[in-house]
């Protein structure tokens, strides 16, 4: 049991770097964003592309890290991915998104958009690579190391929890201790206000995709690390994203890191009575009934 609860703070780990894109995105622009599980996937696969393709083409070694299962190679296309998908979340907003807010379209309206761009950007990665699974590093073995209580956990794996922290620390620090970071608190808080107060607020919706965005890609690839890549990856964390968001208080980046832990510890521990195929209607059943006990989420605020 305690094994699974380790890894459950591993897969929680990544639905919360994914679930706070979408928080943040949902906190100022005010867009459900159905696109932001396909974003995980197209890092996912950038880094997939970079690391096969391109680096070995620019001629720079790989290797492996002591017992990780990847070297120079990842460290160069983890960074670089999340930038580019940060870049392409821009873009959508600037040709798609900010059109259809500038004709005062409704939530539903920019919801279904985001569904649109979702198909688009799996449809272009099943053409581009197809359905099979892959790897970043295939036929690499990845030994477990053994901890106390019986607990085996890869050394990828403590990998993915350290990286998520030092993410999630960086992003502390830039909406506390920035001027661009505590503008978009404004923002979210009231955008109208912020407004009036001289806020560029357009501004603040690029650094929130391109926050967003680049979030989503090192979910996407510290998945792909610690399992596979497969087309329908982001499709099927769609849920788990949304459920820990709304679990933790829309619009509210700590909620969504607390929600994304609960929902992934939940599904894992969840496989010791059912099979893994009930894992997402066990996290989603908690969610509603945490829900039931406080409807605003865990750290959301009561409506007045």
């Amino acid at each position: 049991m305690v094994e699974l609860v380790v890894y459950g703070v591993v897969l929680g780990s990544v639905i919360a770097l994914g679930a706070i894109g979408i928080t943040l995105v949902y906190g100022i622009v005010r867009l459900a964003n159905f696109a932001h599980g396909e974003f995980m996937t197209a890092g996912a696969y950038l880094a997939l592309l970079v690391v096969t393709v391109v680096l070995p083409w620019l001629g720079v070694p790989d290797g492996t890290f002591g017992p990780l299962s990847f070297g120079v190679r990842m460290l160069v296309a983890f960074p670089l991915c999340m930038g580019v998908v940060a870049g392409m979340a821009v873009l959508i907003d600037r040709l798609l998104y900010r059109k259809l807010r500038l004709k005062n379209s409704g939530p539903v309206i920019l919801a279904m958009a985001s569904l649109g761009i979702s198909f688009i950007i799996r449809m272009l990665i099943l053409i581009i690579w197809g359905a099979d699974y892959r790897f970043y590093r295939p036929g690499v073995l990845r030994p477990a190391m053994d901890l106390p209580l019986g607990i085996k956990i890869r050394p990828d794996q403590v990998f993915i929890i350290a990286t998520v922290l030092v993410l999630v620390v960086l992003l502390h620090l830039f909406l506390q201790k920035t001027r661009m970071g505590k503008a978009m608190r404004a923002t979210a808080d009231n955008t109208e206000l912020a407004l009036i107060s001289g806020i560029d607020t357009e501004a603040i919706v690029m650094w929130t995709w391109g926050i967003g965005g680049g979030l989503a890609a090192a979910a996407g690839i510290l998945y792909g690390i610690d399992v596979q890549l497969h087309p329908g990856m982001g499709w099927n964390f769609l849920i788990p994203l949304f459920a820990a968001a709304i679990l933790g208080g829309i619009g509210n980046m700590y909620g969504a890191l607390v929600g994304g832990l609960v929902i992934g510890i939940a599904e894992q521990v969840s496989t010791a009575w059912l099979t893994p195929t009930y894992k997402l209607a066990v996290a989603f059943m908690i969610m509603i009934l945490i829900l039931f006990v406080r409807p605003q989420g865990i750290f959301g605020e009561r409506s007045r």
